[in-house]
């Protein structure tokens, strides 16, 4: 199923809260890492244990409005570092005991009209979390077309991806796409009427725009191998997805890379396979939202929750999963 967004923070909705909270345990004390800190829901929720000390990361720099009132709160056990996924090995040298992700958007990023991550904003096309290396006014104007039509199409899951860049490009001859409304009459204009879809057709190609503008994949298969690197063994890495590359990314990972996972070869003994493994035994069971939170938050509609504890073994590199997803890696690479 799509996507959309995750939900954090200023509207006090973190996704999964208690499934989040039950796992990860933070009543028995330890260090923890939210990697999506936004309004800090997660966060305020594991400080409330006294014996817990929180890193906190965002690459937001309105991250850090939030994260001023919990360093005020508790200025000995919480720290904030406006940084990526893939930079997560820069905060200490310490190991720690529960790493979370929420992916996707929050709601301090959707809501805000004038970054342009919502069809319902008139204001310049721009899509950026933060420390970034381009917007999607620079993509939608100046990629290529076959490099366009590859980015919504793969990054989106968009069937209808042809035409709609054949519009885009029609258009950017005349002039350039300025605005976030300009991109949504477009798209609508491209695609096939569905009166049964609930999903909003702009959804696609918005999401693919994001994850390109932002290097979503790249920075969340160099953020997850990082942090499997910085757990302790009995340490858990929680994470909650909201459209299915990025599920699919998480679902191989973990279990591929666990105990129970098959023989890669029936030449290799079962001892080098369990030596190599980087988790325990992965049940690989998805956590949903109840309908009672759906109810109350509509955004954690989508979300998947999965999640893995580190096993005893030294951390060897986990090659394959760049191998795996390659195609994207190698999609995101492109300058524009």
């Amino acid at each position: 199923m799509f996507n959309q967004i995750s939900s954090l923070e200023i509207s006090h909705f973190p996704v999964m809260l208690n499934e989040v909270v039950k796992i990860s345990s933070p009543f028995l004390g330890g260090k923890f890492i939210d990697c999506t800190f936004g309004g800090g829901g997660y966060s305020k929720e594991i400080l409330k244990f006294s014996n817990t000390f929180v890193y906190a990361i965002d690459r937001d720099k309105k991250a850090s409005i939030f994260a001023e009132k919990l360093k005020e709160m508790y200025p000995e056990r919480f720290q904030f570092h406006q940084i990526k996924f893939s930079q997560l090995d820069t905060i200490s040298n310490e190991n720690v005991d529960t790493i979370i992700f929420d992916l996707g958007l929050s709601s301090v990023q959707l809501d805000d009209l004038e970054r342009g991550f919502s069809f319902k904003s008139d204001k310049k096309l721009d899509m950026t979390m933060g420390l970034n290396e381009t917007s999607a006014l620079n993509v939608i104007n100046n990629l290529n077309e076959k490099d366009l039509k590859s980015v919504i199409k793969i990054l989106g899951e968009e069937k209808e991806a042809n035409k709609i860049v054949k519009n885009i490009v029609k258009f950017r001859n005349i002039r350039n796409i300025k605005k976030t409304s300009d991109l949504v009459k477009i798209i609508e204009k491209s695609k096939k009427k569905n009166f049964i879809s609930k999903i909003n057709p702009c959804t696609k190609t918005f999401q693919a725009l994001r994850i390109f503008v932002n290097k979503e994949i790249t920075e969340l298969v160099n953020g997850i191998v990082k942090a499997t690197k910085k757990l302790k063994p009995g340490g858990k890495i929680l994470i909650i997805s909201f459209h299915s590359i990025e599920d699919r990314i998480v679902k191989y990972f973990f279990k591929n890379f666990s105990k129970n996972k098959s023989k890669p070869s029936r030449y290799l003994p079962e001892k080098k396979v369990e030596e190599l493994a980087l988790f325990d035994e992965y049940k690989n069971k998805v956590l949903r939202p109840s309908k009672k939170e759906i109810d109350k938050n509509n955004r954690s509609r989508s979300a998947k929750l999965r999640y893995a504890v580190r096993s005893q073994n030294k951390f060897e590199n986990p090659s394959e999963l760049k191998k795996k997803f390659k195609k994207f890696l190698q999609l995101e690479a492109i300058n524009v």
